[in-house]
């Protein structure tokens, strides 16, 4: 099967001709892309090893690419300071945790396992995913390290959900977030998806979003993911406590009949927090095939409200939405005011991605479009309200459009 290309505009390519040469000199030889993705369904399911409703965006990073003849790669992304990683040293650097520097040498050693002959190369990167978006700029990122490498010294044998893969072990093992697999695998696969991290099954969903009389919109709420990693990783490591008592390592392995039946014993060995935190994990797992079923038969109607459902679940039982002890500050929280506000009973919203901090999905009737993206620049700053498309490509290589 011959690898998908996506078409670029020739104001991209000269943009990335620009920045390429002024980094490194000379011209680059490839152009790589790889989207952000937006969560529809399956809320912190994926750490669970559950089912999640996932859709690569029109948003993405981008690179314009060379071979250095090299054991070093070299990776500048605009506004940022100059990345450096020798191939030839490819373990986990605890300096380097939390930084880029660490996706990519992540990256590229994961490969290396794989058998891949990883080589030096020059890249400069440009993105329309921004850095706490919710969005996942990180995935994007990763993908595109894979995508380039997988091209470049690979041969494409790396399947785009391998490509996922690879970035989620970059970014767990190198990078030191214990992140789930949903991200990379919306940005690696492209288009709507629906993917059972159980069985490993990604299937593409037939549904038409541009259709369906609502926008899909993404809101900035303006909050700062700093500081928030141990807040993300409380989620799945007290759910996997949960269950650990029925000696399992995720809640996928225990039946929520005996899930429920032990609450009284869980609370006292594991809290209520993750009591809630594993009841919203199975009421939210089973929304997912709902939410599937539901677009499939083209009933929207039924799709808002499990929307909705998922938003209150995620608000009242997993409890990502106000970090803890946090009064002064509640970003999310407002931003999900504001939408009820503004949505005026219609559409739907719920908190998307990791939460915390970053944002909020909205699904937004066309009619109400203008004035809810109005209200909420308004409270929020301009630009806060993002309109986005579905994007069938995952991480690919670029050419100009003819």
């Amino acid at each position: 099967m011959a690898t998908p290309v996506l078409k670029m505009e020739s104001a991209l390519k000269a943009a990335l001709d620009t920045g390429f040469s002024a980094a490194f000199g000379g011209a680059p030889e490839r152009y790589f892309s790889a989207p952000g993705r937006t969560e529809i369904g399956g809320n912190h399911t994926d750490h669970q090893r559950g089912r999640v409703l996932a859709a690569a965006v029109n948003l993405d990073t981008v690179a314009a690419v060379r071979e250095n003849g090299t054991d070093t790669i070299r990776i500048l992304s605009k506004g940022y300071p100059l990345c450096r990683i020798n191939v030839t040293e490819l373990m986990p650097k605890a300096e380097e945790i939390n930084t880029t520097p660490a996706l990519i040498r992540g990256v590229a050693a994961r490969f290396a396992e794989l058998g891949c002959k990883v080589k030096g190369f020059d890249a400069y990167c440009e993105s329309t995913v921004l850095p706490g978006s919710g969005l996942s700029s990180s995935a994007a990122y990763e993908v595109l390290i894979g995508t380039i490498i997988n091209c470049l010294f690979f041969g494409g044998k790396a399947t785009p959900a391998q490509v996922a893969q690879i970035g989620q072990y970059a970014e767990n093992v190198f990078f030191g977030k214990p992140c789930g697999l949903m991200d990379q695998t919306a940005s690696a696969v492209g288009n709507l998806v629906a993917i059972d991290f159980e069985t490993g099954e990604i299937s593409p969903v037939a549904f038409d979003f541009s259709a369906c009389g609502h926008a899909l919109c993404i809101i900035d709420s303006g909050a700062d993911h700093a500081d928030l990693t141990d807040e993300y990783a409380a989620i799945p490591n007290e759910m996997k406590a949960v269950a650990a008592y029925f000696h399992k390592e995720v809640l996928t392995e225990v039946a929520e009949k005996d899930f429920y039946a032990a609450i009284p014993a869980l609370r006292k060995k594991c809290g209520d927090r993750a009591v809630l935190r594993a009841a919203h994990f199975y009421g939210e797992n089973e929304r997912v095939p709902k939410q599937v079923a539901a677009l499939e038969q083209g009933d929207f109607h039924e799709f808002l409200r499990l929307v909705k459902e998922s938003g209150r679940s995620s608000y009242m039982y997993l409890q990502n939405v106000i970090p803890a002890g946090n009064t002064a500050h509640q970003d999310v929280a407002l931003t999900l005011a504001l939408c009820e506000k503004y949505l005026q009973g219609k559409g739907a919203f719920r908190v998307h991605g990791g939460g915390f901090a970053g944002t909020v999905q909205a699904f937004v009737p066309n009619a109400l479009l203008e004035d809810f993206r109005k209200g909420i620049d308004a409270a929020l700053g301009d630009g806060a309200c993002h309109i986005l498309r579905i994007r069938p490509q995952g991480g690919v290589p670029m050419e100009v459009a003819e």
